[in-house]
């Protein structure tokens, strides 16, 4: 099984392989030590987890792309939902795809992040780990060959694998870049053996090491200045890059060994991949035709924005773009994707401009969730409903907050279209309301998080009281999808606003996931018009329906 997301044959600027992860990320005070305990605190207010896209080679492409690099993945994935959330966030980001999907499952990381924004990662490489060299040579060799660079990465992927990505490049006329992204001692124990590192790293063209991963190989050295020096000579590669966090960018290849400083952020919130935007923002500056020096600063600039929000992969495109640029300095590029980038960034000058970013950020975000829907759900949920029906049962909907007024309509919807409704107050039910229900009855509860007190209060109350329950939510591991019967995923990323606060997007998802519910169950009972117009008696639907 294969999924290309190919669009034509143009060349690529940049083609990779290697982690393409889905992030579950944790708020912590502190990082623990072993033998502790410790509580999780919520993660944006959305409840003590959140699903977000990453992996060193995924989030390096994404922001390479954010700057309209044209970038291509390849390699293995799994047919499952994780899967699919990635191969979603890929199309969405314009990412080019040539991947097999016959992998035991996608892979996933545990990412707790303290206070002060310094995260722990646990990695389960997943399909990743089960990419061969023969995969690469005879399933791949000709998606590289339409790439002018090829990157790859020393974190998931076997050794013999990146090995063989590299020589295929080589052979085909591109240059390579390597993230050295774990310890040296950690590769070897885990993805392969030294002699085979080392070759790895013999093949770069450019070298990104970590500081750690870089001092491990000449723990001797101390001085970083030194130390990439020393990594460029011993392995006879022609750039190595490293990044130090507030110290900027340090930079090793014929012109000397100089540092390139980081700008300033305005809070630290998370540093997970803040190496991969950098290395991300340099390919792509690149790309753009700007020189090493100019392209690092261009990549601190990503590395900046990046840490100022949780997750790695710029899932909040325009406003990461935005804020790259507005933080950037250096030389402009003379490529013409530049302009139309930073015009696009500029629009907030525009009258309305803040409007129209809510309608781009929505339509995008919708987009994506239909991309996630396989109609599964949907059907549990249909089914869910008709089995009460059969049995004498009604449907409520409820919601607290701006969800109860999603339910007031998706009470009114779902009623004009077959299937009787009514709104549930939520906190009402806690004091008496609740014998609007019979034990055997539906509840629709939308809670954006899933986490919202009140709606946990009325779930409780409405299980403890024999009611079915489908929750409407972007928390899909929230507590109120643990609750429920079935879970519709009405999730997204951004909001759209000048704050980003106020529920927009998620309204607009919330209100056509119900709607999407609505058409299922009125085709599943055969609605036709005549049905349609006699709950209509009145309005202009209602002459539409009856032909007038």
């Amino acid at each position: 099984m294969t999924d290309s997301g190919a669009t034509d044959e143009e060349k690529l600027e940049l083609v990779g392989i290697g982690s393409m992860v889905l992030d579950r990320m944790h708020r912590t005070r502190r990082v623990l030590g072993p033998n502790e305990k410790g509580l999780l605190d919520d993660v944006d207010s959305g409840g003590p987890v959140q699903t977000c896209i990453g992996g060193v080679l995924l989030n390096q492409a994404g922001w390479a792309a954010l700057f309209g690099a044209r970038v291509g993945l390849f390699g293995r994935q799994a047919d499952d939902d994780a899967g699919r959330t990635l191969r979603a966030a890929m199309k969405q980001a314009g990412i080019e795809t040539s991947l097999d999907l016959t992998g035991s499952a996608s892979s996933l990381a545990e990412i707790f992040v303290d206070a002060e924004g310094e995260r722990a990662i646990y990695m389960a490489a997943g399909a990743t780990a089960e990419t061969t060299p023969a995969h690469v040579r005879d399933d791949h060799a000709d998606f590289i060959a339409r790439g002018e660079r090829l990157t790859t990465e020393v974190s998931q992927l076997p050794l013999d694998t990146t090995l063989e990505a590299l020589r295929v490049a080589h052979e085909r006329g591109l240059e390579t870049v390597v993230d050295l992204d774990v310890l040296p001692s950690d590769a070897v124990q885990g993805l392969g053996d030294r002699e085979t590192l080392d070759a790895v790293l013999r093949e770069a063209d450019l070298l990104k090491p970590t500081a750690l991963a870089a001092r491990e190989l000449f723990p001797e050295i101390d001085a970083l200045e030194a130390l990439v020096a020393a990594i460029r000579e011993a392995y006879d590669i022609a750039t190595v890059l490293l990044t130090d966090g507030e110290r900027g960018a340090l930079c090793s290849d014929a012109s000397g060994t100089r540092w390139i400083a980081a700008y300033p952020v305005r809070t630290i919130v998370d540093t997970t991949g803040a190496g991969d935007a950098f290395f991300g923002g340099f390919l792509a500056g690149q790309a753009l035709g700007l020189d090493v020096d100019e392209a690092a600063k261009l990549g601190n600039a990503c590395g900046a924005a990046c840490v100022e929000r949780m997750g790695a992969f710029p899932e909040a495109a325009d406003a990461l773009r935005a804020r790259a640029i507005e933080l950037y300095d250096g030389a402009t590029p003379t490529d013409e994707r530049w302009a139309s980038l930073t015009a696009r960034a500029t629009t907030e000058s525009v009258p309305g401009a803040a409007g129209r970013r809510v309608l781009d950020v929505a339509a995008r975000e919708l987009g994506a969730l239909a991309e996630r829907h396989d109609g599964v759900s949907l059907q549990a949920a249909a089914e869910l409903i008709e089995a009460a029906e059969a049995a004498g049962n009604r449907v409520h909907v409820t919601g607290v907050g701006k969800p109860e007024h999603v339910a007031h309509y998706g009470a009114s919807l779902l009623s004009s279209t077959g299937v009787p409704a009514t709104f549930l107050h939520a906190t009402e039910s806690l004091h008496g309301s609740l014998g609007q229900l019979v034990p055997g009855d539906v509840v629709i509860a939308i809670s954006n998080s899933g986490t919202t007190s009140e709606c946990l209060l009325a779930a409780t109350a409405i299980r403890g009281y024999g009611g079915k329950l489908i929750a409407v939510t972007g928390g899909l591991s929230s507590p109120l999808a643990e609750a429920a019967d079935v879970t519709l995923d009405a999730g997204v990323k951004e909001e759209g606003g000048p704050l980003g606060l106020a529920p927009r997007a998620s309204v607009a998802a919330e209100i056509l996931v119900i709607a999407a519910l609505g058409a299922v169950l009125q085709e599943r009972r055969g609605l036709d018009r005549k049905d349609y117009a006699a709950r209509h008696p009145a309005g202009a639907l209602g002459k539409q329906a009856r032909g007038e």
